[in-house]
C-alpha cells in the first residue's frame, strides 16, 4: 500500500537518539535513510517495496543423516553438505575417527548437532562408543549425559 499510513509506519513518538559507531572510540554518528513519511522512523527501503522480505532466505534446519557407504554422518545445511563425521563400524562399538565441517558453515552449532544426532542414533543401535576424533571426544566431556555410551573401562584411554 503505497502512499497510505499503516499503523506500521505511525510517527515516532519520541525521537529516537542518534546512535553511535561502535568502532573503537570513533564518535561518527550512525544515520539512518530518511524516510518518505515525515515523522515516521522507518527507512526508505520499508516504504518502498516490501518484497524484500520476502526474498530473504532463512537457514534451514540442518539434516544429519548416516551414510553407510561412506563410514560417516553427515550433516546438510541449506541444501548443502555441511560436515560429517567419520567412524569404523565395528559389531558392538562405533569408533568416530574424524569430524568435519566446512569453514563456510562454522560458527553455526552445526559440530554439536551432528554430533548430538549421531550419538543419539548410535545409543538406539545399542552401540559402544570410542571417541578417537578430540571434538567427539570433548563434546561428550562437556554433556555428561552421553557418558554413558563410552564403556567405563576405556574412559580412563579417553580421559573422561
Amino acid at each position: 500500500m503505497r502512499g497510505s499510513r499503516s499503523s506500521y509506519c505511525r510517527p515516532a513518538a519520541v525521537a529516537t537518539p542518534p546512535q553511535r559507531s561502535s568502532a573503537g572510540s570513533c564518535s561518527t554518528l550512525l544515520t539512518r535513510p530518511a524516510s518518505p513519511i515525515p515523522g515516521c522512523v522507518h527507512n526508505r527501503r520499508d516504504h518502498a517495496d516490501r518484497s524484500w522480505r520476502q526474498n530473504v532466505t532463512s537457514p534451514t534446519k540442518p539434516d544429519v543423516v548416516d551414510n553407510p557407504d561412506a563410514k560417516r554422518f553427515e550433516i546438510r545445511a541449506d541444501g548443502e553438505l555441511a560436515g560429517f563425521a567419520e567412524y569404523r563400524l565395528r559389531p558392538k562399538s562405533i569408533a568416530f575417527v574424524h569430524t568435519e565441517i566446512d569453514s563456510r558453515f562454522e560458527g553455526r552449532g552445526l559440530g554439536s548437532a551432528l554430533v548430538r544426532t549421531a550419538l543419539d542414533d548410535v545409543r538406539e543401535r545399542g552401540l559402544a562408543v570410542l571417541p578417537y576424533c578430540p571434538f567427539v571426544r570433548r563434546w561428550i566431556s562437556t554433556h555428561p549425559d552421553y557418558l554413558d555410551l563410552v564403556p567405563a573401562d576405556k574412559r580412563a584411554e579417553f580421559e573422561l
